[in-house]
């Protein structure tokens, strides 16, 4: 297979070495094409053996699939400035937030896209994608892109593509909200005169631990909180003082606009 990544910026790229990593494609059938002169020298390091170019200088793509992973507020003027054709045979796979297949379709000019929402730790190829596809594409063809997109963590197909804007906003977007909390509960640790070191090996622990024991424990979230927050405790006070300030329905309406935003950008 021969796969061109257009936009080879960091989720290009983090596709880019789990598909090599994993040896789904050897590494000069990959073609890598960035709009920044710039980055040519840095993404050459790194993939020495690949083909890489800037939008510009693609007259032709000869390649199986075609990833496009630009900002999807630059999309349509991409889409409007690619000089090269695309055949019947080709493979459009869409990383873009917000931006739909029929949007997709009728820029390219093509019918074969399927549209991906994965998350930034696919860097460690531990990441998770929601993927679903337009009409005509056969089990075949999608079986071949859920390998792609699973060697880079986990993927779920949807059947509907509305939904596929809720992935954007609850696990594309994810990692920032588990980051800010993180980051919060840091500073907490500081201010309590904590070193700042120490403090995040207490909360990246904490964090991990926690993880875990959601994955293997057969109790509710409800019954894991109640376990930590007895009753009188310093757990309870804290709790008290996120709902008093309502943090779930903070938290839950930023997801909800993310959510939002995700349809904002197909325009």
């Amino acid at each position: 297979m021969k796969i061109a990544i257009i936009g080879a910026g960091n989720m290009g790229l983090s596709f880019s070495k789990s598909f090599l990593k994993y040896e789904l494609i050897k590494p000069e059938n990959l073609h890598l094409i960035t709009r920044n002169q710039s980055k040519i020298q840095k993404i050459s390091e790194e993939f020495p053996k690949s083909k890489i170019s800037i939008f510009d200088e693609v007259k032709e793509l000869d390649a199986d699939l075609i990833i496009i992973a630009v900002k999807p507020q630059d999309f349509q003027k991409a889409a409007e400035s690619f000089q090269f054709s695309l055949n019947e045979n080709q493979m459009i796979l869409s990383i873009m937030a917000g931006i739909k297949i029929e949007k997709i379709q009728r820029l390219l000019n093509h019918k074969f896209v399927v549209r991906a929402m994965p998350n930034s730790p696919t860097l460690l190829g531990m990441g998770i994608t929601g993927y679903t596809s337009a009409e005509g594409i056969s089990f075949n063809q999608l079986m071949n892109i859920e390998r792609l997109l699973n060697s880079t963590g986990r993927s779920v197909y949807l059947e509907n593509e509305e939904l596929l804007d809720g992935v954007t906003a609850l696990s594309g977007s994810g990692p920032a909200y588990f980051y800010y909390i993180v980051d919060a509960m840091i500073k907490a640790g500081t201010e309590m005169g904590i070193d700042e070191n120490l403090s995040k090996l207490f909360v990246k622990q904490t964090m991990l631990g926690a993880y875990h024991l959601i994955n293997n424990s057969d109790k509710s979230l409800e019954e894991l909180i109640k376990d930590v927050a007895s009753k009188g405790g310093t757990t309870e006070t804290a709790l008290k003082t996120f709902e008093e300030n309502n943090f779930k329905e903070i938290l839950q309406k930023g997801i909800l606009n993310a959510e939002k935003r995700a349809k904002e950008l197909n325009g």
